[in-house]
C-alpha cells in the first residue's frame, strides 16, 4: 500500500515475531492441539469468487498438507458469522481465519478467538481494530490505483469528463483503501479542473442491486457523466445494465474489480473499461500457508509486510500480493492462471470478442 506498507523486516525482526506468534497464539503443538483451522467466509452475493475461486483453494491447500479445517460461509448474516465461530471454537480449531462482515461484528469474534489461545489471521480484509495476529491480502490501495490509471485511460482525449464514484461497503476497511487509491488518481485532476467531480456514493453491503438504483439516479440527476469509477464487477453490471437501458453502455467507461467471468466479457465487449484481477489462487495458497505453518507451530516466514491498523495505531504481521489491471489484451492472464476458463468467458455470445482478442 505504497507508504502505508512497511514491506520487509530485517531477517531478526523476522525470527522475533515469528517467535513470539508461536509463544503468544498459543496455536499449533504449543498448547498440544492437533492442527485445525477454521475459515469464515462472508457471503456469496458481494462477488462470485467466495465459493468459486477462496473455497476450492483453500480446500485444496490444506489437503495437499493433511491438516484438518472447515470453511463455512456466514452469508452476509452477522448472527451467522458468529455462531459459525462460536462452534468453530468449541470443536476446537487452533487457527480461524476470516472475512469479516464489519468491524463490530469481526472484531467480536477475533477477541473471542484470542480469550480462547487461538491464533488469527485476516484474510482479504482488515478488521480495523479487531487486533488479529495475522492479515493476508492484496495491497488494496494499489487496486484502487489502477482502476484509477485505468479510468484515465479510458477517458483520454475527453475535455472535462465528469466522473462519478461508486465506492464499496463503508463498512468495508478494503472499500476506502480502494477509495484511496483511484481518488489519489483522480482528486489532483479534479483539483487542476481537467475532470468534473460528479456524484459519489458508497454501496452498503457491496450491493449490486442498490448499486445499480443509485446509478439510475445518479444518471437521471447528472445525465451528463463522462465516465464511472465503480469499485468491483459486480455493481459494475449492475452500473452497465442503467447505461444499456439508456443505450450508453459501451459509451460510458466503467471500472471494476475481481476479474469475474461478467467482468471479463465486458471488458473485451468494451461495456467496461477494465478490470483488476487479485488471482484468488495466490491469496488462498498464501493464507492457507500461513493458518498451516501456525496450526502447526511453524514459524510464519511468510507475513514480512507490516500493515498498520488506523483504529489501533499498531502494526499488524502481513502477506500482501501485487494486482494486476485487466483490459482487452491481457484476458489471457485470467484464464491462464486458472481463474476462469476459455469455455467460462468465450460463450457463443462473446466468441467473435474473444477471437478479435486473441482468447485462448
Amino acid at each position: 500500500m505504497r507508504s502505508l506498507i512497511i514491506r520487509t523486516m530485517t531477517a531478526g525482526t523476522v525470527a522475533a515475531l515469528a517467535l513470539g506468534a508461536c509463544s503468544s497464539n498459543s496455536g499449533g503443538s504449543a498448547k498440544g492441539r492437533s492442527p485445525f483451522v477454521g475459515v469464515i467466509l462472508p457471503d456469496t452475493t458481494s462477488s462470485a469468487r467466495w465459493e468459486t475461486e477462496d473455497r476450492p483453494a483453500l480446500t485444496a491447500a490444506f489437503k495437499a498438507k493433511g491438516v484438518r479445517y472447515d470453511i463455512q460461509n456466514a452469508q452476509g448474516d452477522k448472527g451467522q458469522f458468529q455462531a459459525i465461530a462460536d462452534r468453530m471454537l468449541k470443536e476446537g480449531v487452533n487457527v480461524l481465519v476470516i472475512v469479516d462482515l464489519d468491524a463490530t461484528s469481526g472484531s467480536a469474534v477475533l477477541a473471542q478467538a484470542r480469550a480462547q489461545g487461538v491464533a488469527t489471521v485476516d484474510y482479504d480484509r482488515l478488521t480495523l481494530g479487531g487486533g488479529a495476529d495475522y492479515y493476508v491480502s492484496f495491497d488494496n490501495v494499489d487496486v484502487g490505483e489502477q482502476q484509477g490509471q485505468g479510468l484515465t485511460q479510458c477517458l483520454a482525449g475527453e475535455t472535462k469528463p465528469v466522473v462519478a464514484e461508486v465506492n464499496g461497503a463503508p463498512t468495508d476497511n478494503n472499500a476506502t483503501l480502494f477509495a484511496q487509491g483511484y481518488n489519489s488518481i483522480l482528486t489532483p485532476r479534479y483539483a487542476d479542473g481537467s475532470y468534473i467531480k460528479g456524484p459519489n456514493q458508497s454501496i452498503a453491503g457491496w450491493d449490486n442491486t442498490l448499486a445499480g438504483k443509485t446509478f439510475s439516479q445518479m444518471l437521471a440527476a447528472n445525465p451528463n457523466i463522462s465516465g464511472v469509477l465503480v469499485a468491483n464487477d459486480g455493481m459494475a453490471q449492475a452500473v452497465i445494465a442503467v447505461l444499456k437501458a439508456h443505450h450508453l453502455n459501451g459509451k460510458i467507461p466503467v471500472t471494476g474489480q475481481d476479474a469475474t467471468v461478467a467482468g471479463l466479457q465486458s471488458v473485451l465487449n468494451g461495456d467496461q473499461c477494465m478490470t483488476v484481477f487479485k488471482d484468488p489462487s495466490k491469496e488462498a495458497a498464501a493464507g492457507a500457508e500461513l493458518a498451516i505453518d501456525l496450526a502447526t507451530g511453524a514459524p510464519a516466514n511468510t507475513a514480512t509486510a507490516m500493515v498498520p491498523d488506523t483504529v489501533t495505531g499498531k502494526l499488524v504481521k502481513s502477506v500482501m500480493l501485487t494486482p494486476e489491471a485487466i483490459v482487452k489484451a491481457n484476458v489471457n492472464d485470467v484464464i491462464d492462471a486458472g481463474a476462469a476458463t476459455k469455455a467460462e468467458v468465450c460463450t457463443p455470445q462473446f466468441a467473435a470478442e474473444c477471437t478479435a482478442a486473441g482468447v485462448h
